[in-house]
């Protein structure tokens, strides 16, 4: 059985006249004639009762035509989903973020892909850098926003393409009431005998070798005496008073209670500034992907246009 005998089923059962039917479909009428046998035989029913004068649909006739019918409009319905599937309009989009991506780009990012594609399926997880690369790898997420910085996984250049999209300053977090917080800026130098708070360089090597190099820059080596992986509680820790902590200036919008942001004031050098990139599969084509990513882009166009090099 093909489609085309199921259009001609319902063409005639439509018109109840095997000439004008045959019009209609653009064929000769003894041709539809044979075809409507054959698929009556094939089924093993009778469609039409036929006289000289009429045709009337059967019983079964009737029945067979609501069903067949349904069939049609799911397929109009299946064709449309592939259409939209294939534009990047429906389907399933996996991010994964650093939590600091959370405070950022990420909610800006994410307002106007919904609003763009509402019917998109977005499912977001908050993955250290560490573990976006091995989601990617293993396919659990489309797209990754991530700090740079892993030089270990240059070898699989050739397997992710990534793009630089933010650009923030870092800024000091201290607890209020800080012998530093009445300072507008703070030289970082200044911070020779604070404790630091700081994230584990295993997790992300970029961020933290850039806190070490600022802190060395101005002649010591930072106390370190608390790591942690999510930067909401590097956050917290600071207003518990355990130490200070040198943090992207996104994370102000946490707000806090018990912790201020100080700006950090360089004299010669220029402002110290922390990447987010966005990362995703170069070999994994999917519509959605390019769709995301062009809304990723057009977000991050009014922030910086620099092209990532890892």
């Amino acid at each position: 059985m093909e489609l085309r005998h199921l259009r001609y089923f319902v063409t005639l059962a439509e018109e109840l006249h095997f000439g004008h039917a045959a019009a209609k479909l653009h064929i000769a009428q003894p041709p539809l004639s044979q075809q409507i046998r054959q698929l009556e035989t094939e089924l093993g029913f009778q469609l039409f009762q036929r006289t000289k004068r009429t045709v009337k649909l059967t019983e079964a006739g009737q029945i067979f035509l609501v069903e067949v019918k349904k069939i049609f409009k799911q397929l109009e319905q299946a064709i449309q989903i592939g259409q939209q599937t294939s534009r990047g309009e429906v389907g399933q989009l996996v991010l994964g973020f650093v939590s600091s991506a959370a405070y950022s780009i990420l909610p800006e990012i994410l307002r106007r892909f919904r609003a763009e594609f509402p019917d998109v399926k977005l499912e977001l997880h908050e993955l250290t850098t560490d573990e976006q690369w091995q989601y990617l790898r293993d396919g659990k997420i489309d797209v990754g926003f991530l700090r740079p910085g892993f030089s270990h996984h240059l070898i699989e250049k050739e397997i992710f393409e990534t793009e630089t999209i933010f650009c923030e300053a870092l800024v000091i977090a201290l607890p209020e009431g800080h012998r530093l917080a009445s300072k507008a800026e703070i030289p970082v130098k200044l911070l020779i005998n604070e404790q630091f708070i700081l994230f584990p360089r295993s997790f992300s090597p970029g961020h933290y070798d850039t806190i070490i190099s600022l802190c060395q820059q101005a002649g010591f080596s930072p106390k370190v005496i608390q790591e942690a992986i999510q930067m909401q509680t590097i956050v917290s820790l600071v207003a518990a008073q355990m130490g200070i902590a040198i943090v992207p200036s996104s994370l102000q919008n946490l707000q806090r209670t018990g912790v201020i942001y100080k700006p950090i004031k360089r004299l010669k050098e220029p402002a110290v500034e922390v990447k987010m990139n966005v990362i995703w599969r170069s070999n994994y084509a999917s519509p959605i992907v390019d769709k995301f990513l062009n809304v990723v882009r057009g977000v991050g166009s009014n922030l910086i246009d620099l092209k990532s090099t890892w």
